[in-house]
Formats: C-alpha cells, sequence, structure tokens
C-alpha cells in the first residue's frame, strides 16, 4: 500500500529515449523482424544479387573509365574542363 504522506509528483521515465537503448531497440526490431522472415529472406536475397549485377558486373563491362584512359596522370582535372568546354 502506498504512503499517504508521500506527495512526490509523477516522474515519467524517459531511459528509453537514451540514444543507446534507442539503437539497440531499434536494432532488435529489425533482427526479429528478418528473423522471423521466411519469403521475405528469398525476396532480399535476389534483391541484393540483382544490386551486384547492377553496380559491380556490369560497371566492369560497359562503363570504361574514360578520364584514366584519356588523360595523363596528374592532369584529370584539367581533362575534364577541356572536355567540358569543347562544343560538339
Amino acid at each position: 500500500m502506498k504512503n499517504i504522506t508521500d506527495h512526490r509528483p509523477f516522474l515519467p521515465n524517459y531511459s528509453y529515449l537514451c540514444p543507446m537503448k534507442l539503437l539497440r531497440r531499434i536494432w532488435d526490431l529489425y533482427y526479429d523482424g528478418f528473423r522471423s522472415m521466411t519469403l521475405g529472406r528469398t525476396l532480399w536475397a535476389i534483391i541484393l544479387v540483382k544490386l551486384f549485377i547492377m553496380f559491380f558486373i556490369l560497371k566492369l563491362f560497359f562503363f570504361p573509365n574514360y578520364i584514366k584512359e584519356h588523360a595523363h596522370e596528374g592532369e584529370e582535372a584539367e581533362f575534364v574542363g577541356e572536355q567540358l568546354k569543347v562544343e560538339n
């Protein structure tokens, strides 16, 4: 039973706003969500494979380093400036 003479005001507990506790709660939310996935894991795996193909494989074969091939070492900035000034 509560003491009647205790007149301290109610102070809410804001410990959940502590940055480390907040980060831990966010981590737990995502960890539990991904752990309980079944179809979602397969979809995330497909997305990650597609991103790998788009950014690494395609870049190697279809997007050569044009500046490195046409500019001399140390003069890359001048080369880009000249290319921007040239009218086609």
